[in-house]
């Protein structure tokens, strides 16, 4: 039986070659998104899962407080005593451990260097992430100060290969250190990566702040191991009050959260978790069962049109003793058929595209199919595609009463099928409009912040890590590349202007209001030529000076910081940060230098004569950039031989900033375009239809006298009707979602109404170019072979 039914399909499949061209791409076009989306949301929501006994894993976190116990803010470094205090008073964590990323660091095989990643940490480390070792013993691997542990990359890289035990390397330019364990290369998808990792006792030798720390420093994160992950709730309620009991100023509060959410979950609001990431994965998710769903909706609106043609079939099976569920079997034997066609297809497409798509995306997805899982989704979508594109066709067609399709009075069931297909089209539609509007949309809110005034001059800025012996010759350098005209200006500073992270609360000044202690600022440390290097707009006053000795005690307010302080007039102000006097002698815009996606937080800017972690270059605009690279990487390599040069430019650290919601815009516009794509298959496919059954009434009318236009418009109203009734259900719904989604973002764009219309004018377009081909070509049609036709 199977086996006829099989030929029987492989005959239609054949017969309706048209239809079934459709119905085969556009499925294999919907499940390859399908699957390539899934494989996206796969890699997103597997982010630190790899490892073993990942669910007993926890991050300790820390809600900030203001003097009346109000949560202020939440952070990911929880006070550098909690550690201990975890160790020895908390019975329910098997392992804590604190890290420390050290950023990319000079390590040497003896004849070539390389800039690798950093990482300090607790021996107790390899026990929570169970890395996987290829060379070492886990348990003794960082136990003295000079060991390392390094990766199988890192270790191929230094020797060519992973037979590296015991080998020594040379850390920084300075310090020997002995090779101890290898470690298996990390999965892209996780958060904690690092070349190599140093013990916490070497940290100690190079950093008093690890050996001498207090409660009110947050300088690292802590990771714990828990025996049974029910008993968060008791650990939390244990570790909740231990900070307020030993910090004097600082209010906060310690919470453990899990590792492996914190990718997806990283927004915080009242101290608790509020979503984050996990809701671009949902959208994504919708969009890759929506499309598939459309797909199956082209293959359901073929099958239910051609049903006149299929009834005398399904009359005389059931005359002859045919059952309605051997029917039945023969219709989802076709359906099945055609979904294994679709499904090797789009296998075969996200082969070739997938390159193409990690390259877009800068991510590294790959299929494994040695996985038996893979298999499973694999087949759990050939069934369910099957069954949901097949399973209404094929009750349908099966409940045809064999006497009156043999009468040819199969007609009066149209009426049902023709009303499902215009809900489907519409339902296509409906999506269509959607994800036009929410391309729309991303697009224009990632246009509204990249076109933010980013605060500073971010074209011909540069930035350059002040290690090695440039640290001893700041002044050398700085000579140097501008006597060799490669700069206009050079300044040092202790961070990134793309990432101030220096925060504190306590700041002084008078008439400061109540509560005031509390109110959180940032703060940059910088020297001489800060303000005319980097570019930031002074308001009032002006930049730190030598001409002034005074300025070495002076500070730069940003103008947030101007506000919530509440100075009437700043510059001259005297203040207090850490205990030291200061006065204020300049005011300066807003500039971002934390997230493009939110308001500026206070800043401000002290002088400090060993803030030597950046040097800020300023390009000459007179050489090309090129020229100007190579000038200033000739000076430092003549007086840092040892490292790299590592130039990066301000604008794009900048443009890194906005990745996340780049990723989110490509693949809105790429999957957006390939919904309106099938749709407008299956609309094309219906057309062709509709016009091939009505091909004598087009022919008669033509001899009475119906122009081209006449029979176009008969064949496209009904189709475009459609689309706008899409229209009234899709942009109520879209403006909605949208709406919600903007609400993520503290600056925002709004919906305009030109959004709306473009979404519905191009889906109209798009809808009217398809329908009208079809129908200008029966128009066209000889009335002669018209009238000959059946």
């Amino acid at each position: 039986m199977f086996r006829l039914n099989l030929k029987i399909a492989l005959r239609n499949l054949w017969r309706n070659s048209t239809s079934s061209v459709i119905n085969i791409t556009g499925l294999a076009i919907g499940l390859a998104s399908c699957l390539l989306l899934l494989l996206y949301v796969n890699y997103e929501w597997n982010f630190d899962r790899q490892f073993k006994d990942a669910d007993k894993v926890y991050q300790v976190m820390i809600n900030f407080q203001d003097a009346s116990g109000k949560i202020t803010s939440t952070g990911t470094e929880p006070g550098n005593g909690i550690h201990s205090a975890i160790k020895s008073r908390i019975p329910e964590v098997d392992v804590v451990a604190r890290i420390v990323k050290g950023g990319n660091t000079l390590i040497a095989n003896g004849r070539t260097s390389f800039k690798k990643a950093a990482m300090c940490a607790d021996p107790e480390i390899l026990k929570i992430f169970n890395y996987e070792f290829i060379a070492g013993n886990p348990a003794t691997a960082l136990d003295v100060p000079n060991s390392v542990v390094i990766t199988e990359q890192t270790a191929k890289l230094l020797f060519g290969g992973v037979n590296v035990l015991n080998k020594s390397i040379k850390w920084d330019n300075s310090r020997d250190l002995t090779i101890t364990g290898v470690i298996k290369d990390f999965p892209a998808n996780t958060s904690i990566k690092f070349d190599y990792i140093l013990p916490w006792s070497f940290l100690e030798q190079i950093y008093d702040g690890a050996r001498n720390w207090n409660w009110g420093d947050f300088s690292w994160p802590v990771m714990v191991k828990v025996n049974d992950p029910s008993k968060v709730d008791l650990i939390n309620s244990k570790i909740k009050g231990l900070f307020n009991e030993r910090s004097q100023n600082t209010k906060a509060e310690n919470f453990i959260f899990p590792f492996a959410k914190t990718h997806l979950y990283s927004k915080f609001v009242n101290g608790k978790s509020a979503g984050g990431d996990i809701e671009k994965i949902y959208l994504f998710i919708g969009l890759a069962f929506g499309i598939l769903f459309i797909a199956c909706i082209n293959f359901m609106n073929m099958a239910t049109a051609k049903s006149e043609r299929r009834a005398k079939e399904v009359g005389i099976k059931k005359t002859i003793g045919a059952t309605r569920a051997s029917v039945i079997i023969q219709f989802l034997t076709e359906a099945m058929v055609l979904t294994l066609g679709s499904v090797l297809l789009a296998i075969a497409t996200v082969e070739l595209t997938l390159p193409m798509f990690n390259n877009l995306l800068g991510i590294e997805l790959t299929i494994d199919y040695g996985n038996i899982l893979c298999w499973l989704v694999i087949s759990g979508v050939i069934i369910l595609t099957g069954l949901l594109s097949g399973l209404y066709p094929s009750l349908f067609l099966s409940a045809f009463n064999p006497v009156q399709t043999l009468k040819r009075k199969a007609a009066r069931a149209k009426a049902v099928p023709v009303n499902l297909r215009q809900v489907l089209v519409v339902g296509q539609f409906c999506f269509a409009i959607m994800l036009i509007i929410a391309t729309l949309v991303i697009y224009k809110q990632i246009d509204f912040i990249k076109n933010r005034p980013i605060g500073f001059d971010a074209n011909l800025l540069a930035e350059l890590p002040q290690e090695g012996e440039l640290s001893g010759k700041f002044e050398v350098f700085k000579t140097e590349v501008l006597k060799a005209g490669a700069v206009t200006a050079v300044s040092q500073a202790a961070g990134s202007l793309s990432s101030v992270s220096n925060w504190f609360s306590g700041f002084e000044w008078p008439n400061r209001p109540q509560g005031g202690q509390d109110i959180v600022f940032n703060r940059l440390e910088t020297t001489y030529g800060f303000v005319k290097t980097s570019g930031v707009k002074l308001i009032a006053g002006r930049d730190f000076s030598k001409d002034f000795a005074s300025d070495t005690e002076g500070v730069l307010l940003s103008s947030s910081a101007v506000k919530v302080m509440n100075l009437q007039n700043p510059v001259g102000t005297k203040v207090k940060l850490n205990g030291n006097d200061l006065h204020v002698i300049g005011v300066f815009k807003d500039f971002i230098w934390d997230s493009p996606y939110q308001a500026q937080k206070p800043l401000v800017i002290n002088f400090n004569r060993n803030a030597g972690y950046r040097i800020h270059l300023r390009l000459n605009p007179a050489n090309s950039l090129s020229r100007n690279v190579e000038l200033i990487s000739a000076v430092a390599k003549r007086l840092n031989p040892a490292y790299p040069v590592d130039i990066k430019f301000m604008d794009q650290l900048y443009a890194q900033k906005l990745q996340s919601e780049k990723i989110l815009g490509i693949l809105a516009n790429l999957f957006g375009g390939i919904a309106i794509f099938i749709s407008c298959m299956g609309l094309y496919g219906l057309v062709a239809y509709s016009a091939e059954q009505r091909t004598k009434e087009f022919g008669v009318r033509r001899v009475l006298g119906a122009s081209v236009g006449n029979i176009m418009s008969l064949l496209s109203v009904s189709f475009l009707k459609m689309v706008f009734a899409a229209a009234c259900i899709g942009v109520p719904l879209a403006y909605y979602l949208m709406t919600k989604w903007l609400t993520n973002f503290e600056l925002r764009t709004s919906i305009s109404i030109a959004v709306i219309l473009i979404a519905i004018a191009g889906t109209t377009v798009i809808a009217f170019l398809t329908v009208s081909f079809q129908a200008y070509k029966a128009a066209k049609a000889n009335p002669a072979h018209a009238l000959k036709y059946e």
